[in-house]
C-alpha cells in the first residue's frame, strides 16, 4: 500500500483448534520512520491521516469483517452461512448453534460483544465531535458516520440509547426515536429537510466527488436509502418513495459505474502451476479482490490493509487448515464458516457471481498438486470442499460446505487481509431502487429493469417476470457475504421460516436481538429487555 508514517505492529494471538471464538490482539510498539521498500511499488487506497482517520478506523474495530461481532451475527443467523461443530472444534459452548437455530438469548457472548463494539465506535465519534476542531465538512462526515453506527444498532436491537456526548448517559429510546435520529442526522449532513426526486444538495457540507473511504453526499444518501427501505420493518411505516429517490440520485449522478467487462485487477491469488487460474480478475470478482482499492463501484468502503488496517480475517475464518498450501498463507486457517447447500444451489451455472463467491471441489496447491488432509474424516486424503454438509453438530465433516471466497485471497497472505469491504456499492443501489419501486406500486415487475442490470453484469440471461421470492433470491446472489442477508430476510418476512437444521421460529421476537443482560445489569435500570426474551 502507500508509504505511511506510522505502522502499528500487531502480534495476533495464536488460536487453539478447540476454541476459535475468543480473539485477542496486543499492540506492542510502533515505527515512526517512513518506510519504502525497493522493488515494491505502493498502490493507492485508504483514507488520509486527518482528524477523522480514527473514527473511520472504528469500522474495522466494530466487527465488519472478522469473527465474533457484527459480521458473525448478521451472517450465521441466516440461510447463507453456518459454522458447524466438528467434534470439539467450533462448538464453543453452543453459541454458534444458537445463532443458526435462533435460540440466542440475553447472555449470548456475540450479541453482547457486538453491542460493546458498536457503542465503542460511537464514543470515538462523540469524542471527535466534542473536541470542536472539525470544519463543517468533517463535522458532517462524523455525524453521518455516527448515524451509520446507530443504523446498525437499530437494525440489531431496536430500542437503544442515543448517546451524543462522551460520558453522558441517556434514556433508552424507542425504535421510532432511533429511526428519527438517524434520519435527522443524515438529512442535516446533506443540507436538506427531506429526500425527494427534486432535492437539491448544493447546501450540503459533504463533498460530491468519488471518495470511497470518506462519507460524501452519495454515501449519506445510500445510508438513508437503506434506512427507508427497511422502515416498515423498523417502525411500521413505509418510506419506499424516499428510498427509490435516494437510490436514483446516486445512480443518475454518473459518479459510479458497475465494475463489468474491462474492469480488471491483477489476480494476486494466481498459482503458477494451475493453468485455469486467470492472470486478472474482471468484473464482479474485481469488486472484492485483494487489490480492490478505489473500485469504481464502491460508494463507501471500509479500508483494510494487512499492515496498517487489520481486522479482515475471512481467509482464516472460512478455509480448511490445509488450504494454507493453496495460497501459501503465513498462518493456518481455522476451518469455520461454510455456505448452506440450498443457498449455494440457488445460483445457476454460468453465473459469474457463483464462480467468484464460492470455493468448491478438490483443492490444488501452488504447484498444481492435490492438497491433502492428513486427518481426513471422510476416507479421502484429498481436500475436497463439498456443497453438502452432513450435520450441524456434533461431527460435521471437516471439508463439508462450499467455502465463502467472494473476498478473494492472495498468495502469501496474512491472517489480516487487504480487501476493502464495501458498506455501500452501486450494485446494491440498483437493487434498492428496484425493490422500492416494486413495493410502491405493488408490482414486482417494476423491479425488472434494475434486477436485469446486475444480472447482465453476472453473465446470466435477463428475467422477463419476477415475484417477491425471486427478487429476494436475486438479492441474495448479488449480496452474499456482505452482511445484508439477515436484514433482507426480515424485510421479506422469511427470517422466521425453516431452513437446513433450523426449525420455524415460534414467534417473530427474534427479529431483533435481546438487549445484552450484561448491559442491562450495568445500566442500573435504565435499559429494559426487548419483548420475548
Amino acid at each position: 500500500m502507500n508509504k505511511f508514517s506510522k505502522i502499528l505492529i500487531v502480534f495476533a494471538a495464536m488460536f487453539a483448534i478447540q476454541s476459535c471464538t475468543d480473539l485477542e490482539e496486543d499492540l506492542i510498539g510502533d515505527v515512526t520512520t517512513e518506510i519504502s521498500v525497493p522493488g515494491i511499488t505502493p498502490v493507492g487506497g485508504g483514507p488520509g491521516g486527518g482528524p477523522l482517520s480514527g473514527a473511520y478506523g472504528e469500522l474495522r474495530n466494530a466487527g465488519t469483517a472478522n469473527h465474533g461481532g457484527y459480521y458473525s451475527i448478521q451472517e450465521i443467523t441466516t440461510d447463507e452461512m453456518v459454522i458447524c461443530a466438528k467434534g470439539g472444534d467450533w462448538f464453543d459452548g453452543g453459541i454458534l448453534v444458537e445463532l443458526h437455530q435462533h435460540t440466542y438469548g440475553p447472555t449470548h457472548d456475540m450479541v453482547n460483544g457486538t453491542w460493546v463494539q458498536t457503542y465503542n465506535a460511537i464514543n470515538t465519534v462523540n469524542e471527535l465531535l466534542d473536541g470542536g476542531a472539525l470544519d463543517a465538512n468533517q463535522t458532517s462526515q462524523a455525524q453521518a458516520l455516527r448515524a451509520y453506527f446507530y443504523l446498525r444498532l437499530l437494525d440489531l436491537y431496536g430500542n437503544v440509547k442515543i448517546i451524543e456526548e462522551p460520558g453522558v448517559d441517556a434514556p433508552q429510546a424507542s425504535s421510532q426515536e432511533v429511526f428519527d435520529f438517524i434520519e435527522d442526522e443524515l438529512l442535516e449532513a446533506l443540507g436538506i429537510t427531506e429526500v425527494s426526486a427534486s432535492m437539491n444538495l448544493a447546501a450540503s457540507p459533504l463533498g460530491a466527488d468519488f471518495s470511497p473511504y470518506e462519507i460524501n453526499q452519495y454515501a449519506a444518501l445510500g445510508m438513508l436509502a437503506k434506512l427507508y427501505l427497511n422502515a416498515e420493518a423498523y417502525v411500521g411505516s413505509a418510506h419506499y418513495e424516499e428510498a427509490a429517490d435516494a437510490a436514483a440520485y446516486i445512480i443518475d449522478s454518473g459518479v459510479y459505474r458497475l465494475c463489468d467487462d474491462g474492469c480488471t485487477v491483477t489476480n494476486l491469488g494466481k498459482r503458477a502451476g494451475v493453468e485455469s487460474d486467470p492472470d486478472d480478475l474482471e468484473g464482479f470478482a474485481a469488486v472484492f479482490a485483494a487489490n480492490n482499492e478505489n473500485n469504481p463501484e464502491h460508494i463507501f468502503s471500509v479500508f483494510y490493509d494487512e499492515a496498517s488496517g487489520g481486522g479482515m480475517n475471512f481467509s482464516s475464518m472460512n478455509l480448511h487448515y490445509s488450504s494454507q498450501f493453496t495460497w501459501n498463507f503465513d498462518a493456518q486457517p481455522w476451518n469455520g464458516y461454510a455456505t448452506l447447500e440450498e443457498f449455494y444451489n440457488s445460483f445457476e451455472d454460468g453465473d459469474k457471481r457463483k464462480q467468484a463467491s464460492f470455493i468448491v471441489g478438490e483443492q490444488l496447491d501452488f504447484g498444481g498438486s492435490a492438497v491433502l488432509d492428513y486427518a481426513s474424516d471422510d476416507g479421502n486424503l484429498v481436500l475436497n470442499y463439498t456443497p453438502s454438509i452432513n450435520e450441524l453438530q456434533p461431527n460435521s465433516q471437516r471439508e463439508a460446505g462450499a467455502r465463502p471466497g467472494k473476498f478473494s485471497f492472495k498468495q502469501f497472505g496474512r491472517p489480516d487481509m487487504d480487501n476493502d469491504f464495501p458498506i455501500l456499492r452501486l450494485g446494491e443501489v440498483y437493487l434498492i431502487r428496484g425493490e422500492a419501486m416494486a413495493r410502491m406500486s405493488g408490482n414486482w415487475g417494476d423491479a425488472l429493469p434494475d434486477v436485469n442490470v446486475v444480472r447482465g453484469r453476472a453473465g446470466v440471461s435477463a428475467l422477463t417476470t419476477i415475484d417477491a421470492d425471486e427478487f429476494l433470491a436475486e438479492r441474495g446472489r448479488e449480496m452474499f457475504q456482505e452482511s445484508s442477508r439477515r436484514t433482507d430476510l426480515i424485510r421479506f418476512g422469511k427470517y422466521n421460516e425453516s431452513w437446513w437444521e433450523k426449525p420455524n421460529d415460534p414467534s417473530d421476537h427474534v427479529n431483533i436481538f435481546p438487549i445484552p443482560a450484561e448491559q442491562i445489569t450495568a445500566s442500573a435500570g435504565s435499559l429494559t429487555q426487548n419483548p420475548g426474551y
